[in-house]
């Protein structure tokens, strides 16, 4: 009886932390799209191609 219950105290918790990753993926991803819509070019700021940086020549 006591193996049984070391697997079921150890199911459960395993269960909350798939249940914690599956959260956070979700807000990770929540994240990326809020930053899109936004139009700063992602969650971590505007982002600068090497175009936009020079001058275009005549």
């Amino acid at each position: 009886m006591f193996d049984y219950e070391i697997y079921k105290n150890r199911q459960a918790e395993l269960q909350r932390q798939a249940d914690q990753e599956r959260l956070a993926g979700q807000a990770r991803r929540a994240g990326r799209r809020f930053g899109r819509r936004s139009g700063d070019n992602g969650p971590d700021g505007r982002v600068s191609s090497a175009r936009n940086r020079f001058v275009r020549a005549a």
